[in-house]
């Protein structure tokens, strides 16, 4: 492996694109650039969801079982303030999560391999609309999967909370399961100093916000995490009129099915006695987000046996969502975080801040970890 010169091309890669952000479904610009590269190396490349792209490397081997690795391509709605000389060309958007690192490390194992004789087949998936509303969804729908006949597929995140260059893993659930939550309490207007003419939409919002707070701590089992967070609200017209209507959002996150349904259960009753005891109407929607990654144990074993003790940490579970669950909901997955923080250059600014960056040398080991799980499953 010519490692410095394959840093060279994934810095370049990743620069260009991190110029050229875009959101969810819109990536024609990424789409093309991506596009470019790959058929520059030589691969067949095929469109999916809209403005994604898969490419295969073929093997010799009888099987025709395919090992897939995957990168989402999609920016977040942030204007960047890193102040570098790579920084978005499109304002209002910027690579706020990393995906530009993750296009560049995919790209990079696609240049390492093109030369290489092959056992097994790879394929190179690149994903959009991870961040919303889940390309990865579409994409399995569309029967990508069994189309290319994948068998396995592995994904990487830069992750700001980890030491440069570490390999953060985690046998079985890894990232939380995700839904959105959005409440309107229509009350009745009336002037403040004859509050006793109206129903006061605030009010009932704080009851229900306090009684959704103590769904986590007073009616699920403490041993199995879960989060409810409320991000936004907004009501009221002025200082001296009972506020007709309130509205709130928020999230919930937890790694069980059972919890995530109970939540959601407690949270449409506690609406409808809020409605009883205020005298109001508590409009609840729940929107299902993103299932819970759950890395298969085999994997597991076969990732952690592979990588040096040296390169790899075994961290926490964390609360945040990914798409890549959608995959391993139909065959088996093991998804990594790649650890991008440094005290020295200062980079270490969480996901999705307008500061976020990293060192990009960094990639190499993802692509060294790649390298080894190929190994290690017998494609090289």
């Amino acid at each position: 492996m010519n490692e410095d010169r394959l840093i060279q091309q994934m810095t370049k890669d990743r620069r260009a694109l991190h110029q050229i952000p875009e959101l969810e479904f819109n990536l024609h610009k990424t789409h093309a650039y991506v596009k470019e590269r790959l058929e520059s190396m030589g691969y067949t490349t095929e469109t999916i969801a809209e403005t994604g792209l898969i490419a295969v490397k073929e093997g010799s081997a009888s099987s025709d079982e395919t090992i897939a690795f995957r990168s989402d391509m999609d920016a977040l709605s942030v204007s960047e303030a890193t102040g570098v000389p790579f920084s978005s060309q499109h304002p209002g958007a910027m690579h706020a999560c990393g995906h530009d690192g993750h296009m560049a490390l995919l790209l990079g194992l696609a240049e390492h391999l093109k030369d290489k004789p092959l056992k097994t087949n790879v394929a190179f998936l690149f994903q959009p609309a991870e961040e919303e509303p889940g390309g990865a969804k579409v994409i399995v729908e569309d029967g990508v999967l069994s189309r290319y006949n994948i068998r396995k597929i592995f994904g990487f995140h830069l992750y700001p909370e980890l030491e440069e260059g570490k390999i953060g893993l985690v046998d079985g659930p890894a990232l939380a399961r995700s839904g959105v939550f959005d409440v309107v309490i229509h009350g009745k207007s009336a002037h403040g100093a004859m509050p006793h003419g109206g129903n006061d939409s605030i009010t009932a919002a704080l009851s229900l916000i306090n009684n959704y707070q103590s769904i986590v701590t007073k009616m699920l089992d403490p041993f199995i995490p879960s989060v409810i967070c409320i991000g936004t609200i907004k009501g009221g017209e002025a200082r001296n009129i009972i506020a007709k209507q309130t509205e709130f959002n928020g999230t919930i996150r937890t790694f069980d099915e059972d919890n995530y349904r109970t939540i959601k259960h407690h949270m449409r009753t506690m609406a409808d006695n809020t409605n009883a005891s205020f005298g109001v109407k508590v409009d609840l929607e729940i929107t299902d987000f993103y299932p819970a990654v759950i890395n298969d144990s085999t994997l597991f074993k076969i990732v952690n046996e592979a990588l040096p003790q040296a390169s790899k940490r075994h961290i926490r579970p964390m609360m945040f969502s990914e798409d890549f669950s959608f995959y391993q909901q139909e065959i088996p997955g093991f998804f990594m975080m790649l650890g991008t923080r440094s005290e020295t250059d200062g980079y270490t600014h969480p996901l999705h801040s307008c500061y976020f960056n990293f060192n990009e040398p960094v990639l190499i080991e993802g692509l060294k970890a790649y390298d080894r799980i190929l190994e290690a499953l017998g494609a090289l």
